[in-house]
């Protein structure tokens, strides 16, 4: 039974934005006086990103429902002032993640010429045809996902793009959805990178140590054993595969996958970059070489802006490292060299490889929008002082709950990475609180920092408007609404567990108990889940 129509949906989200525009005309002063905004630091701050959130779901529809929420935290910050608030949604909003991005935006371009150029060259269709010799089964096409997610450990944005470009042929031959390749990334992205100690996320983390007595490479690597939800994650992962079966509205992407439907809805977004012919020529190195290339030259671009060369050690060089610049660095010299080779292997002309350069950036240009609405939507949070209002709300709790703080310090960072869609953002904020509530000598320290990052993390799987949810979606060139409710069931259950581990944690801190309960926890869960959706 559907509970909107198309008529419907479409009379709420003209009936919405005539309820934002009504204040406006009611509250504008004419003037362009300065009004101290009295939505600032309260609960307001966060609610232009659950409407955006809310409507994406209801109405399937991503722009217009990112617009919205922009829109609405202009107003907010502006105290309904039109002018003001069209003056935060353009410059501070649009404009300012347009800027704040450039470079993810270059990587995104180049990575789909790169990408563009191994389909033309037949590389994605020899390593197609390899892998239906030598991985039979869908269980191992989604393990071999899997394992190559977690080899790629550097960088989120990377992992995402990277795995989603070398894995679509092969989980295509396997008829495993696009949906559940996206989650498969998604998992195996920021979970991965907040657990490796040698990533942008580490050195991320390390930046808001000072003053704890542990070095910032210290205090993450403490934290590892304890960040449930990225390791119960990767545990939920494996185990559902190897158990075979999906719940939720997976399940259905799952059974239409079987029948061909690799999509189940949403392909005409996506299937643009997919058009090409296949090229006899190709050999499966003209896939491998390219990436193995890419990830040599991401890394050392890393290691660039990092200032490694200049005489700075491996791991300072991570922590100075800006990946909006090392990432296209890599890139752009990828992409050269990709080019060079194809044409010298004579798989394509040089003006086939012309044609790939904007047949790469028109495939992801669905991903830049969403990008640059959700960021902008960020930058709105940020005007309406969402920071403030959570760290205000952290200490008002602390006092009477510190037994079950990691428990409390995990759910308000999952609720504001969810809202915000930013897990660096979300422990930039906790992190400096969490080290003044708690004392560094004891185990509670570690596991509040701990909970702090794994909430971090599961807000921003779960988010619409996470960048990282995003580039899942354009890796994976699986529709993006798609991606986000098939996803939303499997990261709330390993959220549940997680928060269960964590009120544990206030009686038992060892790890080597925490940890294992939590695993029987998740294998348990997913049997009894099973179970009951087993005739649904």
């Amino acid at each position: 039974m559907k509970f909107f129509s198309k008529r419907s949906v479409t009379a709420i989200v003209i009936s919405f934005i005539c309820m934002m525009i009504l204040p406006v005309v009611v509250f504008a002063t004419g003037g362009e006086e300065a009004v101290t905004n009295s939505y600032y630091s309260t609960f307001w701050a966060l609610v232009p990103p659950l409407v955006a959130i809310a409507l994406a779901l209801i109405t399937k529809e991503v722009y217009s429902s990112l617009f919205v929420g922009v829109v609405l935290g202009g107003l907010l910050s502006a105290n309904w002032h039109p002018v003001k608030a069209f003056d935060n949604v353009l410059n501070d909003g649009i404009i300012g993640a347009v800027q704040g991005t450039a470079g993810i935006f270059i990587f995104l371009v180049v990575l789909g010429a790169i990408v563009a150029l191994i389909n033309r060259a037949g590389g994605s269709a020899a390593f197609g045809r390899w892998a239906q010799k030598h991985i039979k089964t869908r269980v191992g096409a989604t393990l071999a996902t899997f394992v190559l997610g977690v080899l790629i450990f550097i960088d989120d944005y990377f992992n995402c793009l990277t795995v989603g470009s070398v894995m679509v042929p092969v989980t295509d031959k396997a008829k495993i959805s696009r949906a559940k390749l996206a989650f498969i990334i998604d998992a195996t992205a920021a979970p991965i990178c907040m657990i490796a100690p040698v990533s942008s996320w580490a050195a991320a983390v390390s930046e808001f140590t000072e003053g704890t007595g542990f070095s910032g490479i210290d205090l993450f690597v403490r934290a590892i054993p304890y960040n449930f939800y990225s390791l119960l994650m990767l545990v939920f992962v494996v185990a559902i595969t190897l158990m075979q079966f999906d719940f939720g509205p997976m399940k259905k992407h799952a059974i239409n996958a079987l029948n061909g439907d690799l999509f189940t809805s949403g392909q005409d977004n996506v299937e643009s970059a997919e058009t090409d012919e296949e090229n006899p020529k190709g050999r499966v190195i003209d896939l491998i070489l390219p990436v193995i290339i890419l990830v040599i030259l991401s890394i050392i671009g890393l290691l660039y802006v990092g200032e490694f060369f200049a005489g700075v050690d491996f791991v300072t060089a991570f922590g100075n490292t800006d990946a909006t610049v090392g990432l296209p660095w890599g890139a752009i010299i990828a992409l050269v060299f990709t080019i060079v080779y194809l044409i010298v292997r004579r798989v394509i002309t040089f003006k086939e490889a012309m044609e790939c350069i904007p047949k790469g950036f028109k495939a992801m240009v669905p991903a830049i929008l969403i990008l640059t609405f959700a960021t902008s939507l960020k930058n709105m949070t940020g005007l309406l002082g969402a920071d403030v209002f959570v760290e205000t709300l952290m200490k008002s709790a602390a006092p009477g709950l510190a037994n079950f703080l990691p428990a409390i310090i995990f759910v308000v960072a999952c609720i504001l990475a969810f809202s915000t869609g930013t897990s660096w953002g979300t422990f930039g904020i906790l992190i400096p609180i969490v080290t003044s509530i708690f004392d560094p000598a004891t185990p509670q320290f570690i596991i509040g920092v701990s909970a702090c990052l794994a909430g971090a993390v599961c807000g921003d799987h779960c988010s619409p408007i996470s960048d990282t949810t995003i580039m899942s979606s354009a890796g994976s060139r699986s529709n993006h609404v798609n991606h986000v409710s098939t996803q939303l069931p499997y990261a709330i259950t390993v959220a549940l567990i997680s928060f269960v581990v964590y009120i544990i944690s206030a009686f038992i801190t060892s790890a080597y108990i925490l940890l294992p309960i939590g695993i029987l926890l998740t294998i348990g869960t997913l049997f009894v889940i099973k179970q009951v959706t087993k005739n649904n």
